[in-house]
């Protein structure tokens, strides 16, 4: 059975903060809700959809007149974020519950746009990071591991809250032979840094990237080099984890010096290492979960925001290897 839902606003002016440009807020909810939405005067109507469609529409337009309010003007990127972190059963929300999304928004000095957690694990996982000296996440490809790790971490340096931005990864060999690859080893070891340029350039112009590597602001290295250092006053991210050995991964802990933040990324579904128990990012999680200035947040395929396909590739290799 198809629904009808009728939002009025205080007054006309919110209308078009809410709608966005040529109405394409209304359309991208539509693509999310299905049905059909209108606006006229002070009203925002939603109709032919069922009850979870309107369940799921009402605390998404609470939350965009909310922004408009606030003085925002809020983008399609914030809607696609609130499509995937609303709670579609409001009454399963714990009573003053922060707003996922806002508090979880990530705004990078000089950045390209703002970055918005596009899950409700996502926002809980950037509260954690701004909270905690020692961050893990866990989750599959596409879930925005790294991502949004290296955006807080550009807030932090270009924002002159932390002096220094560390990014590592180790070397692992994952079924290639890295003495084949020609070049000397810094050409050897640059395809596997590259992913960690990629995410910082999609967030921040190149001139600005530039001038911070050129400055030593910026820092890219394997995880090798970090041996028999002190790292203070910066934000440090471990990507790849998941194909440290334990021994790397206490090497690793240990270089955090005073002021400074560490976030360690991985997925446990693809461990390189000759043995999975071999790996030092699920022995630390198991370790060290407890302790206290240490978080561990967990995202999985329903927090996938690469592409949509991805979401369903994982989840088949997932049902190959269940039967």
């Amino acid at each position: 059975m198809e629904d009808t839902i009728t939002i009025v606003l205080d007054n006309r002016d919110l209308l078009s903060g809410v709608c966005g440009a040529n109405d394409e807020n209304l359309r991208l909810i539509e693509g999310f809700l299905g049905g059909r939405i209108i606006a006229r005067g002070n009203e925002i109507r939603l109709e032919g959809v069922d009850q979870a469609g309107i369940r799921r529409f009402k605390p998404m337009m609470d939350n965009l007149i909310a922004a408009v309010q606030a003085g925002e003007s809020p983008s399609p990127e914030y809607v696609r974020a609130l499509a995937g972190a609303v709670v579609p059963h409001p009454s399963e929300e714990p009573p003053g519950a922060a707003d996922p999304i806002r508090e979880g928004m990530i705004q990078i000095p000089q950045g390209l746009h703002r970055v918005y957690p596009r899950s409700r694990n996502q926002g809980m996982y950037i509260q954690g990071m701004r909270a905690h000296e020692i961050s893990f996440c866990i989750g599959p490809a596409g879930t925005g591991k790294t991502f949004l790790a290296i955006a807080e971490a550009l807030r932090l340096v270009l924002s002159k809250k932390m002096r220094k931005l560390v990014l590592t990864r180790p070397v692992v060999e994952a079924g290639e032979n890295l003495g084949f690859l020609p070049g000397d080893l810094a050409q050897k070891i640059s395809p596997y840094l590259r992913p960690l340029y990629d995410a910082m350039e999609s967030l921040a112009p190149y001139e600005v990237i530039r001038h911070l590597e050129e400055n030593r602001t910026i820092e890219i290295a394997p995880l090798a080099y970090m041996r028999g250092r002190s790292l203070n006053e910066a934000a440090i991210i471990l990507d790849e984890a998941q194909n440290t050995t334990k021994e790397q991964m206490k090497m690793f802990l240990t270089r955090l010096g005073a002021g400074s933040r560490a976030v360690i990324t991985g997925d446990v579904t693809q461990i390189d290492l000759p043995r999975r128990g071999d790996s030092g990012l699920l022995h630390a999680v198991s370790l060290l979960s407890g302790v206290e200035g240490i978080y561990v947040a967990y995202l999985h395929t329903g927090d996938i925001v690469r592409n949509p396909l991805i979401k369903k590739i994982i989840e088949a290799y997932e049902h190959e290897k269940k039967t």
